[in-house]
């Protein structure tokens, strides 16, 4: 190795010595906080985190523990360590106002977080607006105690900010409310043991408490638990403010009943090293950085906790990553140390120059996998923020829906009665009498199903309207209750069988003459027993039990009825007795049985409950007393007869089966018919649909809009018929969606609605539907409109064969449709002498997966697209052949063919002659 060699080695190794000296300067940053509770803790780990993302900026945190004094010698003590900026929260306004100043007039920027001073020397701010929360608190008091109501409010630390601004807001809003009175108010200096004081000492002076307001969800729980212990009271509602996560925040107490409600109130740690860096490096930032508070309750809670879980497990890993670029960092400050001490020898720096070559490649490559996965997961984080900010607006937005009411159905129950009398014996005598095809048969069904269950629904109503309207008679005989429920599950015994189910009847062995109305009794069983079938899965059990109760000296029978089915949720338990509800929209019926067997229960004064454990199943227990008050004579006579007619009953349940059944004969066929997907959640009409249309096409069935959107982009049908109420997603997203995606907007759709209005047939349109046609609808109309729309498409096709290079556009064929085959063109045009496209680039190109994309193009034009990129291909050869000079070699090479023999072989393929013998024909 020459001299010269080593000198220029050694320059090298110098100038790199200097350029790995070369640091950013450090940056310090002091944080004063006032106390040592939860909600700073949170702040300052965020304060810590986010100072991690910034190498050279050094974080000093000192807590004042609600001592002004020691604050201010804090802060004093960072003045005179020159810190570079200060973030303070101050423990009380007015005390901190000097020191601060101080800090400000010895050029120290200070920003001031979740609390102010009592003036406007600071550099910037970063909190929530205290009285906007206060007002917050108050509106939503103000709706939960519907305007009425005694209220006791906890304060937080006398003097601060926090405590007079919240105080303020929810005074402000209170006040517009004469009824509600604040009876109780009092310092409980942010702690929970001090505001456990103060509730008591509430309890002691006022113990009718409608609702406890604490100003943080510390003193929340102070007050909880102060209430838990008091006796003879009436447990009132509890607020509090700050919502943090983990198991002992906010969050939690509210799920776990501790609080009713909690206020989100932004730690700001984040923004506040954010804003400080932004001052530090002199880039423009907002003085004043309000954070924004909404309602953390019951209905939203869980989903907040989620959120903010993955948010933490997010932050931790954060957390690791930065310990191993610490370690990574170490490990080159060691490297980078061991090569100043090898300067001296050459050997050994040539040596190290090798080793800090190849460290320092491994180290950018970490570097950069490291940021590639911060960044994704600072991404992850905003997208969690931004859901968690939608789930908030959604939470505010939800009402609970109305329930249906009986207006319009009851004034012409007793109308419907004579059309439906006449529909039902003509029906019973086609098809008892008529000979008919399986087609027939099976449409002749499906009217008398449905003829039947709209006269139950009627009587049902009738019934209903009865009792509102008190004419409800009730004809109470003296008759042996277990015969009677004995005979009744007899009667379900058959079909049970059939369904694959354990029906069981038992009785305990005492004496059960009772006083009831048989008619209303068989009623309530009916609608039980049923219903239990109905829900049960094969192999499953159903118990109808019969026992006596003795309560508060009065005989009752308890009549129990169990089953293993999927059980309901606690959310739809509590609504399961309302008229017209269904826990599960998609489970035939009206919804009107279970509120038709509680009023009967009722008229017989008896109760009736429901228990039931999701996955488990449910019971249902009726309480019926023995004896009945305020009967008269004439009804107080023993009838001893329990044969009832339940046919027609019967019928229906056994009809609901069949009609199952029916649709799971019916299997996708593999013949090239078209296909059409028709999307209803009932049942019946697409057997009927189906029925109509089978002749001609291959039909698909999709029970609501999620899974029929599913299955269009799937399958990609020639057409779809799609009802518009349904569950998941109705017929006017669906028809949307559809048309919004580039792989299903070609596809025809219309919509099947039982409503006629303007207004929805509108949404319809706007929607993008094609056709929109009221039920009931008739045969032939909805046939030729079928056959119309294939038509149409195959027209569309035509035209895209004929169109798709250089053609002119027509305005029949859809915008997003034109504008598909116009960017298909062009990837094919812009790369086209690119011999190695296939369909996969393209479907990338375009945003499509190869399956997608080949039923697009396949739809649109009768091509598969490797042909039509051929055809693309040999229309611009075409055309160069025209207006060019170049040979056939050149020219198949210029439009992407492998070789002039293959390009010869397609063209002679496509336009039924070779290039030569075309060229000569034209230019001759």
């Amino acid at each position: 190795m020459t001299k010269n060699t080593i000198f220029i080695v050694l320059m090298l190794v110098l100038s790199a010595s200097c350029s790995f000296s070369k640091r950013e300067k450090n940056l310090k940053i002091a944080v004063s906080q006032c106390s040592d509770d939860a909600w700073r803790r949170t702040m300052n780990e965020e304060i810590l985190r986010e100072a991690s993302f910034h190498p050279g900026v050094e974080v000093v945190i000192k807590t004042a523990y609600d001592s002004n004094q020691k604050q201010i010698r804090d802060i004093e003590s960072f003045i005179s360590d020159r810190v570079d900026l200060i973030i303070v929260s101050p423990n009380e306004a007015v005390p901190l106002t000097p020191v601060i100043e101080k800090a400000m007039q010895e050029g120290i920027p200070v920003v001031l977080v979740d609390r102010k001073t009592s003036n406007s020397q600071y550099t910037a701010f970063v909190g929530a607006d205290n009285f906007q929360v206060g007002k917050e608190v108050g509106v939503y008091t103000a709706n939960l105690l519907n305007g009425k109501g005694n209220v006791v409010e906890i304060r937080g630390l006398k003097g601060s900010t926090p405590d007079m601004e919240r105080h303020e807001g929810f005074v402000s809003i209170i006040k517009n409310y004469p009824d509600i009175k604040i009876v109780y108010e009092n310092d409980g200096g942010w702690l929970r043991s001090q505001a456990k004081e103060k509730m008591t000492e509430a309890l002691q002076m006022t113990p009718s408490i409608d609702l406890v307001f604490a100003h943080n969800d510390e003193m929340a729980t102070g007050a909880h638990e102060a209430i838990r212990v008091a006796s003879g009271i009436r447990k009132p509602l509890i607020l509090g403010i700050d919502a943090l996560p983990g198991t002992e925040g906010g969050i939690q107490r509210v799920l776990n009943g501790t609080i009713d409600a909690t206020f989100i109130y932004p730690t700001g740690g984040e923004k506040a090293v954010q804003t400080a860096i932004r001052i530090l490096k002199k880039e423009p930032y907002d003085r004043e950085n309000i954070l924004y508070t909404a309602v953390v309750d019951k209905t939203n809670a869980r989903v907040l906790k989620l959120q903010t879980d993955q948010i933490i497990q997010h932050q931790n890993r954060i957390g690791q990553l930065n310990t191993v670029l610490d370690l990574n960092l170490a490990q080159y400050s060691a490297q980078r140390i061991l090569l100043y001490f090898s300067l001296a020898v050459l050997f050994i720096i040539l040596v190290l120059l090798v080793l800090l070559f190849r460290s320092y490649r491994h180290k950018n490559k970490v570097n950069r996998e490291l940021e590639i996965t911060n960044i994704a997961i600072n991404r992850q984080k905003e997208e969690l923020s931004e859901q968690r900010d939608q789930l908030i607006t959604l939470s505010k937005n939800l009402e609970d829906a109305t329930q249906a009411k009986l207006v319009f159905f009851t004034n012409i129950s007793h109308e419907f009665r004579t059309p439906l009398t006449l529909l039902h014996g003509p029906l019973e005598s086609i098809f008892q009498n008529e000979k008919l095809s399986p087609d027939g048969s099976r449409l002749v069904q499906l009217m008398r199903k449905n003829v039947q269950v709209l006269m139950k629904l009627i009587d049902q109503i009738i019934e209903f309207r009865r009792y509102e309207n008190g004419k409800m008679q009730m004809y109470f005989t003296l008759s042996d209750l277990r015969l009677f429920i004995s005979d009744i599950s007899e009667s379900f015994v058959e079909l049970s069988k059939r369904k694959h189910l354990h029906l069981k009847f038992s009785a305990s062995d005492d004496d059960f003459t009772v006083w009831f109305d048989s008619d209303k009794m068989e009623k309530i069983c009916y609608n039980l027993i049923s219903n239990a079938m109905k829900f049960t899965p094969e192999n499953g059990h159903i118990n109808v039990h019969l026992s006596k109760e003795l309560k508060e000296n009065e005989q009752f029978a308890r009549l129990t009825i169990s089953d293993t089915g999927p059980g309901i949720s606690e959310q739809h338990i509590h609504q399961i007795f309302d008229r017209f509800y269904k826990a599960d929209r998609r489970a035939a019926g009206s919804g009107i049985g279970l509120a038709l067997t509680k009023v009967l229960v009722e008229l017989h004064n008896g109760t009736i409950e429901v228990q039931s454990t999701e996955g488990k199943g449910t019971v249902f227990s009726i309480l019926i007393p023995f004896k009945q008050k305020d009967i008269s004579i004439s009804e107080q006579y023993p009838v001893f007869s329990n044969n009832f007619n339940r046919g027609e009953e019967m019928e229906l349940i056994e009809q609901d089966n069949n009609a199952v059944e029916i649709d799971k004969e019916d299997s996708l066929s593999t013949t090239d018919k078209p296909r059409i997907l028709v999307v209803e959640d009932n049942a019946d009409v697409r057997i009927y649909i189906k029925t109509l249309l089978n002749n001609d096409f291959e039909i698909s069935e999709a029970v609501n809009g999620q899974e029929g959107f599913l299955k269009a982009m799937k399958q990609v049908p020639e057409l779809i018929i799609s009802d518009v109420m349904m569950d998941l997603m109705d017929g006017f997203e669906l028809c949307k969606n559809i048309k919004e995606n580039i792989s299903t907007s070609h596809i025809p759709v219309i919509l099947l609605t039982a409503c006629a209005m303007d207004e929805q047939r509108a949404m319809g349109f706007e929607s993008g539907a094609d056709a929109y046609i009221p039920k009931p609808f008739n045969e032939q109309l909805l046939k030729i409109r079928v056959r119309k729309m294939i038509e149409n498409r195959e027209k569309v096709k035509e035209y895209f064969q004929k169109n798709l290079t250089f053609g002119e556009r027509k305005e029949q064929v859809a915008e997003i449709d034109k504008t598909f085959m116009a960017k298909f063109r062009k990837v094919i045009e812009d790369n086209l002498i690119d011999s190695d496209l296939n369909v996969d680039e393209i479907g990338k190109s375009l945003g499509l997966s190869r399956v997608q994309l080949y039923r697009k193009i396949k739809s649109l034009t009768n091509y598969a697209p490797n042909e039509l990129v051929r055809i693309i291909r040999l229309k611009a050869a075409e055309q160069l052949l025209l207006q060019s000079e170049k040979t056939i070699s050149e020219i198949a090479y210029d439009t992407g063919f492998t070789s002039p023999s293959y390009f010869t072989k397609c063209f002679k393929e496509y336009f039924n002659e070779s290039p030569t013998e075309y060229t000569k024909r034209v230019k001759h």
